[in-house]
């Protein structure tokens, strides 16, 4: 083997073995009445993690990040992508990523470079819990019923 080859080897030998060797963790993500546990892997600091309904999207805040590759399994009742087709945007900038998905989740892999403070990644559906139409019309029926009794009790006073 000549020596450029040699080297270009043992970079990406290395890489992998930095992949292999971060250790992975679970952050427990609760929204609303749920609770989800995502594992990840990064060599970096998560801080939170949040659902952005409205987005379809996860965001995972990060401090202390050194260049790594990021590995996060999400359950399809957490958040899911048609066809499998995420956006993941570090830093507000999209990245490419592998993605291995089953029946019940998905598992992205992608590069996060020094200094990342935010991973976002988007879907087509994130766990609905009381969207606002929802709530509005649930205000909506409380509001006539409540309306609807008071006129009744005035109607039978007369």
């Amino acid at each position: 083997m000549t020596m450029p080859v040699m080297v270009l080897v043992l970079v990406f030998v290395g890489f992998d073995l930095a992949y292999a060797a971060q250790e992975q963790t679970t952050y427990i993500l609760r929204v609303d009445e749920h609770e989800f546990k995502v594992p990840y892997s990064v060599d970096a600091d998560v801080i939170a993690m949040a659902v952005d309904q409205e987005l379809d999207s996860l965001l995972v805040g990060l401090d202390r990040t050194v260049d790594s590759v990021m590995s996060i399994d999400l359950e399809h009742d957490l958040i899911h992508a048609q066809d499998d087709n995420f956006a993941v945007l570090v830093n507000g900038v999209e990245v490419d990523y592998d993605i291995v998905s089953d029946d019940d989740g998905s598992t992205l892999i992608f590069f996060v470079p020094e200094f990342s403070e935010e991973v976002e990644i988007i879907g087509t559906h994130v766990i609905p819990e009381f969207p606002l139409g929802t709530l509005v019309g649930m205000a909506a029926l409380a509001s006539a019923m409540l309306v609807i009794s008071k006129t009744r009790k005035s109607l039978f006073r007369l």
